[in-house]
């Protein structure tokens, strides 16, 4: 069984955020990445695979040839292989688009039992994908996971948020969501680095998946962004200094105006 583990190449969050006039992120290849989300749903899918007998682990990625920079960093962790979907026509796509190319490249594998997706990716984060995706394939799907366990060919994921932890279980095949919560991503040895450098990376482009060009790129995205602008700067704070007992006043004065 093939496990599909989706990946993406985004831009270092350490670094300056710009966008172009379309309003599309700016994806410099100096400064791209393997989501660090991503990394949790790279380690959860090399542990399914020591769970499921006979399973081979491929990394997926949509983006341009610098994306190769992340299916590279899932090799180095211990992915089998990797596909990049590379096609000019996929350029300004939005998640509805994304979910049909995942979906179409999952069905291209005859042998796929299962994707393992991150919670979200740290440039959109929708957390949108992976539902849409389980929707297309007509697959289970578990998400928001933060604890994942295997029992013969059914998986149990355990979803923590604010009122408590609840439990799902489903058959395979499976669209499994991961979070930061789940085990910690291994790192990868110089040893593994090394042979990731011998691992082959495929490439599909829109027409190797079937998919239909008029469904892709930034024409036919149902979600358009209107205008961006930075978060204001933050405003410095007040320090009160109490020498007569008036402070506590004063607070209450400010956190009423706050309030209000």
């Amino acid at each position: 069984m093939r496990i599909i583990v989706a990946v993406k190449y985004v831009p270092d969050t350490a670094e300056e955020i710009g966008f172009d006039a379309d309003h599309r992120l700016v994806r410099d290849a100096d400064s791209g990445l393997l989501s660090e989300l991503d990394e949790y749903a790279v380690e959860q899918a090399l542990r399914l695979r020591d769970q499921l007998p006979d399973s081979t682990v491929t990394a997926v990625a949509i983006g341009p040839d610098d994306a190769t920079a992340a299916l590279r960093k899932a090799l180095q962790m211990g992915a089998d292989d990797a596909t990049l979907i590379v096609d000019d026509q996929v350029a300004g796509s939005d998640v509805f688009a994304t979910a049909g190319l995942l979906a179409a490249a999952v069905q291209s594998f005859s042998d796929a039992g299962a994707l393992v997706c991150g919670m979200a990716s740290t440039d959109a984060g929708t957390s949108a994908v992976p539902v849409l995706v389980a929707a297309r394939l007509g697959w289970a799907g578990l998400t928001h996971a933060s604890t994942i366990s295997v029992a013969g060919q059914e998986i149990t994921i355990g979803r923590t948020d604010e009122t408590g932890t609840r439990t799902a279980t489903a058959g395979l095949p499976v669209v499994l969501s991961v979070t930061d919560q789940t085990d910690e991503p291994r790192y990868p040895s110089f040893k593994d680095v090394l042979a990731a450098k011998r691992k082959k990376i495929a490439e599909l482009d829109v027409d190797d998946l079937d998919v239909d060009p008029a469904t892709v790129g930034a024409a036919a995205a149902r979600v358009q962004v209107g205008a961006i602008a930075r978060n204001p700067d933050r405003v410095a704070g007040r320090t009160l200094t109490d020498t007569d007992g008036s402070t506590a006043g004063e607070l209450v004065a400010f956190l009423a105006e706050t309030v209000h």
